[in-house]
């Protein structure tokens, strides 16, 4: 799909089932919640995910270890988004910035574009 052909609302919906399909691709559980913002060449993911188990229950024990699984983890969530982005939506990403608290499962996700967002949207005359 070409989001040239798309609204905002429209985009962030997709940019919302693409998030989670990764998510899901990735760690086999979807986001609890989710919220896509776009700044200026900016897209901003704001989501809550569940902790997967066998890492929490690790977590407790060997902090330093589940930090590089969550940093290994992140490197592959954001190839994968960039891959899907730059595929099936013609969008050139510049750079994914990425971060996760396992205390709160709160994520952070800002994708940086080589134009702005609106270059990517229908024109609504």
């Amino acid at each position: 799909m070409n989001p040239l052909v798309l609204s905002a609302g429209q985009l962030k919906q997709e940019l919302t089932k693409v998030y989670n399909e990764v998510n899901l691709q990735l760690f086999q559980i979807g986001v609890k919640r989710l919220r896509v913002d776009f700044v200026g060449d900016r897209i901003l993911f704001m989501t809550y995910h569940r902790r997967v188990p066998a890492i929490r229950s690790v977590d407790e024990k060997n902090r330093e270890l589940t930090r590089m699984m969550d940093i290994l983890l992140i490197d592959e969530f954001k190839a994968l988004l960039k891959g899907r982005l730059e595929t099936k939506y013609e969008i050139k990403v510049v750079s994914i910035l990425k971060d996760y608290d396992p205390e709160t499962e709160l994520s952070a996700t800002v994708v940086v574009l080589e134009q702005n967002v609106e270059m990517y949207l229908q024109k609504q005359s």
